[in-house]
C-alpha cells in the first residue's frame, strides 16, 4: 500500500487536494487514497483501537452487525470501494465520496437515492476527541455501519422523500418574506429531527437499557459513555413536538437525548414528520439552533423549481 509520509495527506483543513476540489466547485470526488500519510492511518487505527471495546459496551447490536459486516481495516483507512462491495448488496446503499459541506436539500436527497455523501479527510492526529466538521471516521465508522441494516436504511430513505416534498411544496408558495421564513422553519425542523436521531439518537434496548445508534454518539469516544452513564444528560422518550422545537449546540456535549422504541417506531416519527408538514405545523417551529444558512435555503428552493 502506497502512503503519503512527508506530505500533507488527507488532514481536515489541511488537504490541497480538497482545497482545488472546491476552488474548482467539485462536490462530489473520488478518493485520491495514495494520498492518505502514514499519520493519517495512525490516526484512523488510533480512533478505531479506543472505540471498539465501547461500541461493544454501548451501541446498538444493529451497529456491531453492520461493523461486523464491513469487515473495516481497523488499521488503515478503508477504501471506499471495499466498503461499498460489502455495504450494497446488504442495504442499495453506497458512500459517496465529497469534498466537504453539502447543502441540505442535497444532501437528504442523497439519502433518498440511497447515497450517503462521506467525507474523505480525517481529524489530526493531535484532535482525536473533538472536530467541528465530520471526518471520514465519524462518517465511515460511525454512520455506515449502520447503514447496513434494511430497517435503517429505509427511515434514511423516507427521509429524504420528506424532503423531497418539502422542496416541491416550496415551489408553490412563492419567495416572499414568510414563504421564506414558512421554508427555514421547515428546514430547521428537519435538521433537529435528523440530529436527535441519526446523529445523536438512543433506543431502548434489551431489559430497557440504553443503545447508542447515532452516528455522533458513536464516533465520540467521551461521548458514547457519557449519553449512557452520565446523570447530567436528560434522556426523554421520543415526542415529536419536542424534537423539531429543540435546539442544539454542536460544540459540546449533548445534554439532551431522545429515545426510540425500535427502527419501527423510528420509521412511523418520520411519516408523522411528513404529516405535520403537509398540515402546515413545521413552518413555525421555535427559532435558535440550528441556524438556517443561505446555501440549505436555496438548496431547496432550486431542487423546487427544478422538480
Amino acid at each position: 500500500m502506497q502512503t503519503a509520509i512527508n506530505a500533507p495527506g488527507l488532514t481536515t483543513a489541511r488537504a490541497p487536494f480538497i482545497d482545488e476540489a472546491r476552488a474548482s466547485g467539485e462536490l462530489f470526488v473520488h478518493q485520491p487514497y495514495e494520498l492518505y500519510s502514514s499519520t493519517n492511518h495512525r490516526t484512523w487505527a488510533e480512533l478505531h483501537r479506543r472505540l471498539l471495546p465501547r461500541w461493544k459496551r454501548y451501541a446498538n447490536k444493529k451497529f456491531l452487525e453492520g461493523v461486523d459486516r464491513l469487515a473495516l481495516d481497523p488499521d488503515h483507512v478503508p477504501r471506499f470501494e471495499d466498503v461499498n462491495r460489502f455495504l450494497s448488496p446488504l442495504s442499495g446503499f453506497v458512500a459517496k465520496p465529497v469534498s466537504g459541506y453539502v447543502p441540505a436539500y442535497l444532501f437528504f436527497d442523497c439519502l433518498r437515492r440511497r447515497e450517503f455523501p462521506t467525507t474523505i479527510t480525517i481529524r489530526d492526529f493531535s484532535c482525536l476527541d473533538y472536530l467541528p466538521e465530520p471526518d471520514i471516521f465519524h462518517d465511515l465508522a460511525g454512520h455506515v455501519p449502520m447503514h447496513t441494516d434494511r430497517l435503517f436504511s429505509d427511515v434514511l430513505v423516507r427521509f429524504g422523500e420528506v424532503a423531497h416534498t418539502a422542496a416541491r411544496l416550496s415551489s408553490g408558495r412563492g419567495q416572499d418574506s414568510g414563504s421564506l421564513r414558512e421554508l427555514e422553519g421547515i428546514i430547521r425542523a428537519l435538521a433537529r429531527f435528523f440530529w436527535f436521531t441519526v446523529e445523536f439518537g438512543l433506543m431502548r434496548g434489551d431489559e430497557g437499557r440504553f443503545e447508542a445508534y447515532g452516528s455522533g454518539l458513536l464516533s465520540s469516544y467521551e461521548e458514547i459513555a457519557t449519553s449512557i452513564e452520565s446523570p447530567a444528560v436528560q434522556r426523554h422518550p421520543f415526542r415529536l413536538e419536542w424534537v423539531i422545537n429543540q435546539g442544539f449546540a454542536i460544540d459540546r456535549v449533548q445534554p439532551l437525548l431522545f429515545v426510540v422504541e425500535s427502527f419501527e417506531h423510528l420509521y412511523f416519527e418520520v411519516d408523522r414528520l411528513e404529516e405535520w408538514m403537509l398540515e402546515g405545523r413545521l413552518g413555525n417551529v421555535a427559532v435558535g439552533e440550528p441556524v438556517v444558512g443561505e446555501a440549505d435555503l436555496h438548496s431547496f428552493l432550486e431542487a423546487g423549481r427544478a422538480d
